[in-house]
């Protein structure tokens, strides 16, 4: 799966705080996720988080060449 640090993702199961909106802060073998309703950071394993993906919403800059 291409997840990228800035990326904003949309997951199947909301937060407590009713967001479903989740920005990429650090990914590895583990992702740090910032809740985008209340701000609050998780870290936790990729895999875990992979799974509840439900869709990935990136900005394109104009001219980026991968």
């Amino acid at each position: 799966m291409d997840v990228r640090v800035g990326d904003r993702l949309v997951m199947k199961k909301k937060h407590p705080c009713g967001a479903e909106r989740w920005d990429v802060l650090r990914i590895g073998a583990d992702f740090r996720l910032r809740c985008c309703g209340c701000g609050r950071e998780v870290m936790g394993p990729r895999s875990r988080f992979e799974k509840q993906i439900r869709a990935i919403e990136r900005e394109e800059k104009n001219g980026e060449t991968d």
